[in-house]
């Protein structure tokens, strides 16, 4: 039987977190991004916008997650070192934290940004030989006035 887990008597309390990513790509991909000549337009607006919106629909994608009321959401996707990275922050007031919204947007926007340059990072086999995903992880964990990193 699946079921969610029974929240009610929780503490309603502030609760934050941070998820952090990587999508590594080629050097090309990196100047492109950069000089904005990624054929379908702006990969880092794209990412950062995609990944918002998916922060607000982590229950419709992940089957026991509770609906969360999100207070506040942040996303930032920057190019720099091996690739593109991302911070995704998700803040509520509720019964139950705010992980896997923070963890779904910073892996949204990171696909969104592979969508955007795979026609880039293709070989002549059409598979991506120099691009991967990851580590994605929680970075900060914040609930009440105690913290966890």
């Amino acid at each position: 039987m699946a079921r969610q887990r029974d929240i009610a008597e929780k503490p309603v309390v502030a609760r934050r977190a941070v998820a952090v990513g990587v999508l590594s790509v080629r050097p090309s991909t990196r100047r492109a991004i950069r000089s904005g000549a990624v054929e379908k337009g702006d990969p880092i607006a794209a990412g950062e916008l995609a990944g918002l919106l998916a922060m607000k629909r982590t229950p419709d994608l992940i089957p026991h997650c509770h609906s969360v009321p999100l207070t506040s959401s942040r996303l930032e996707v920057t190019v720099g070192g091996r690739g593109v990275r991302v911070r995704a922050e998700a803040a509520t007031v509720g019964r139950t934290g705010v992980e896997m919204e923070a963890l779904v947007g910073a892996t949204v926007a990171l696909l969104t940004v592979w969508d955007m340059v795979k026609y880039l990072e293709k070989d002549a086999r059409g598979l991506y030989p120099a691009t991967s995903l990851g580590p994605i992880r929680v970075a900060i964990k914040t609930k009440g006035t105690g913290s966890q990193r």
